[in-house]
């Protein structure tokens, strides 16, 4: 059975008259009003703002905190010709960030340089020994770009040496801001306790913004470099970032850089058709690759040199660091699952911690992302190093569990450590391991950690596979540039049948099929699937298959085709048809017939043709069983013995008549006081015929025929009473038992679950019910 990774939540039917007010209000096709009325567009002026940006979504720079003072002080420091330094990031926004703040400054005619940290000596952020060089060189002025709102400490040493710092930055504020001279930042609130309109820049968004301010006009010559690190740093494309980003894809289609054209050759980039993932999956993994493999400040040369030689030398080698880091990341990878496998931690821990040796620290953030892709489950990998017994390392996590929060009690157990919720940075010793494993244990128990509970992905819509063209394509365009807060939209493609199921890659990883409709087809790439051709080439499989639209050119041709997300096998129709009559020609069908009670068996076997087959529950043949149409006769006593048949049976249909004659639900189990009065009653009148007094006692008692004869039945069991030739008496040797251990009384609690569950339920619920097995 195919799985699913994830649980697909489908978007139910949009209010249609919502959608034809804002289709025609804005001249839209009803699916793309659709599409934003469900991302809670769904005003006219709100879905124009955000299908047609234009400079009008750049928001006042002044309205940010501190600007106008950052501003003053930096042209304060060109006017004296101070030196001033930016220290920036070593990721793509870092980069990016520094690049703007650089080239704006040297626009002004400032005397300044930049400073990237190196991810292995510096560290993240402002460093006290990084900020003591840079200031004995000369500096009176640093500039952070995508950090310094934590770096409390390095800001407090420059201060000392009387140096200012004025911090630009975008990151999570702290409970403590620093004594920097001003901080520029979109969710500080000024003493009136206003924040700037669009709190989610991105760290070259924040540099943009000064720029503009600086330049009192938007600096359009920027914007290009704005919109890598906006998109590189995955931060929502609403707003003023969709303005950035939209405006930026145009000037990088048509830069004139020298290393942003030599970054897009050496990553294979059609610059006609450049768009946001190519930025995502070409230009950034090259700029990341640069601080995650050696030194990032190479990477500010790239993007602001005007030397064409000079350009080529320097993409060649981001490009050449982006393969280095990717053969890293593969070795590591396959070494982690390798060491997973051999722990058997997969089956019975629901964290992982994988420690390697002397792995490169700077890929271990990219291979826990890849486990926890693999195995679904919070991951800490950490690496030894020569000539310590530390151990550094990186965590990745999932949506239901919060990393940062697990492993801050054991805080004082580091040597360093510090992130969020999905993702943290840590060292330890090597004797620490443990703890660490442990305690990551004990928090998934105290967070309620469920493995079981998929992640959700929302589907957008239905889509039928002969409906995907060209012009559907050119209409889902118009909600680009995609992104956080904008995704693609994902759709379950329907189709009539599979075809072309091949492997594809070196070793076949990788799964290629066809989604055939009405004689065209629509070619889809599953990606680390390829394990599944086998299954798909049988005709009885059926699939749901849901993913995103892209195109895809190949020697000169450009096709369409959907990049599957997920995908799952159909569950086979189930069919309720309940009842509490059975008569012959309900078995006259060919199929496998299933019962739960050997006298309704032994009634009704008869009535079961010769093409079909007709078993108890508890003497099943499953190959026999195996794609046949499934009659389940009878209702179960117990739920445990429906589902182990479920189990078991792989039927291409499934029919429940769940017969029974009477529920027992409705008369329910007697109190106790019932049970008391009974009790009373068979101690104070001895010799009670229940043949000729069974009626009359149960009005007595006020209790169906039916409920006494049940209590009788559990009394005797418990031999609270004899029982000779009809007549009851107390059993003068009783001991006192709980009625709880009476068979009956057990049976009887089994049966009422089982009713619940199986007769009472809507059809729906009993069809999931049921869905849920023969999916196992």
């Amino acid at each position: 059975m195919i799985e699913s990774k994830f649980k697909w939540q489908i978007h139910q039917d949009t209010d249609s008259q919502k959608v034809d007010e804002l289709s025609d209000a804005l001249q839209i096709e009803p699916l793309i009003a659709s599409i934003l009325i469900q991302r809670g567009i769904d005003t006219p002026a709100a879905a124009k703002k955000f299908l047609t940006p234009s400079a009008k979504d750049f928001h006042n720079p002044y309205l940010m905190h501190d600007m106008e003072k950052g501003v003053k002080r930096i042209r304060q420091a060109v006017e004296n010709g101070e030196q001033v330094t930016v220290y920036g990031d070593y990721d793509a926004d870092g980069i990016t960030s520094t690049t703007i703040m650089y080239e704006v400054l040297n626009d002004l005619g400032a005397n300044v340089d930049y400073y990237i940290p190196n991810r292995f000596t510096d560290g993240y952020g402002p460093n006290v020994a990084a900020f003591k060089r840079i200031i004995e060189k000369g500096t009176t002025l640093i500039i952070t770009v995508d950090n310094g709102v934590a770096g409390n400490e390095a800001i407090d040493a420059a201060n000392s040496l009387h140096c200012d710092v004025l911090v630009t930055d975008h990151h999570s504020l702290p409970d403590t801001l620093p004594n920097a001279f001003g901080i520029i930042h979109p969710r500080v609130k000024d003493d009136q306790g206003n924040a700037y309109p669009f709190g989610d820049l991105s760290g070259a968004g924040v540099a943009f913004k000064v720029a503009q301010a600086l330049m009192e006009d938007l600096p359009i010559d920027l914007i290009d470099i704005a919109s890598i690190g906006t998109v590189a740093d995955v931060v929502s494309l609403r707003d003023e970032n969709r303005a950035i980003v939209k405006f930026g894809l145009n000037a990088i289609r048509n830069t004139q850089r020298p290393g942003l054209m030599s970054l897009i050759q050496a990553a294979k980039i059609d610059l006609a058709k450049l768009d946001e993932q190519d930025i995502g999956f070409g230009i950034a993994p090259r700029l990341n690759s640069l601080g995650r493999i050696d030194d990032a400040k190479v990477g500010v040369e790239l993007l602001s040199t005007f030397d064409d030689q000079r350009a080529d030398e320097l993409a060649k080698f981001a490009d050449h660091q982006n393969e280095v880091r990717k053969t890293l990341v593969a070795q590591f990878y396959q070494q982690a699952v390798e060491m997973v496998a051999a722990s058997g931690d997969e089956a019975g821990k629901k964290t992982l911690v994988v420690v390697g040796d002397k792995w490169h620290q700077g890929v271990l953030g990219i291979v826990a992302s890849k486990l926890v892709e693999k195995y679904g489950r919070p991951t800490i990998v950490l690496t030894s190093q020569d000539g310590t017994d530390e151990l550094k390392g990186s965590g990745r996590s999932i949506d239901s569990f919060d990393l940062f929060a697990a492993i801050d009690p054991i805080r004082d157990q580091t040597v360093g450590f510090g992130g969020h919720h999905s993702a943290v940075g840590l060292t330890i010793t090597q004797d620490k391991v443990t703890v660490l494993k442990t305690q990551l244990e004990q928090a998934a128990d105290q967070q309620h950690l469920d493995l079981k509970q998929k992640p959700i992905l929302a589907v957008t819509a239905k889509i039928s596979a002969d409906k995907i063209n060209d012009q559907f394509l050119k209409t889902l365009s118009v909600l680009a540039p995609f992104g956080q807060d904008n995704p693609k939209p994902v759709f379950e493609v329907t189709y009539d049948q599979l075809v072309n199921v091949k492997t594809m890659g070196k070793t076949g990883d990788h799964l290629r099929l066809g989604l055939e409709k009405n004689g065209t087809q629509l070619a889809a790439v599953a990606f680390g699937q390829g394990q599944l051709a086998g299954q798909l080439t049988k005709p009885s499989v059926q699939l749901a298959i849901i993913g995103e639209l892209s195109e895809n050119t190949w020697h000169h041709q450009t096709t369409i085709q959907l990049m599957v997300s997920d995908m799952k096998q159909k569950v086979l129709p189930i069919v309720d048809e309940r009842t509490q009559q059975l008569h012959k020609q309900m078995f006259n069908q060919a199929g496998t017939y299933v019962f739960f009670h050997e006298n309704v068996y032994t009634q009704l076997k008869k009535y079961v043709n010769a093409d079909s087959a007709a078993f108890m529950y508890n003497h099943l043949d499953p190959e026999k069983m195996a794609g046949r149409k499934l009659f389940i006769v009878d209702c179960p006593d117990v739920v445990d013995d429906l589902e182990t048949v479920l189990h078991n049976c792989h039927p291409q249909i499934t029919v429940l008549y769940l017969y029974k004659k009477r529920l027992i639900s409705k008369l329910g189990m007697p109190d106790r006081n019932s049970y008391a009065k009974l009790f009373r009653f068979v101690k104070n009148n001895p010799n009670l015929n229940i043949g000729t007094q069974l009626q009359q006692l149960a009005r007595h008692l006020n209790l169906a025929p039916r409920m006494l004869v049940f209590m009788i039945q559990v009394f005797l069991e418990l031999d609270f009473i004899t029982i000779r030739d009809k007549i009851i008496n107390l059993n003068p040797h009783y001991l006192s038992k709980d009625l709880k251990s009476a068979p009956s009384y057990h049976l009887r609690q089994e049966q009422l679950k089982a009713e619940e569950k199986l007769l009472v339920s809507s059809t729906k619920e009993l069809v999931s019910f049921v869905e849920d097995y023969l999916k196992s």
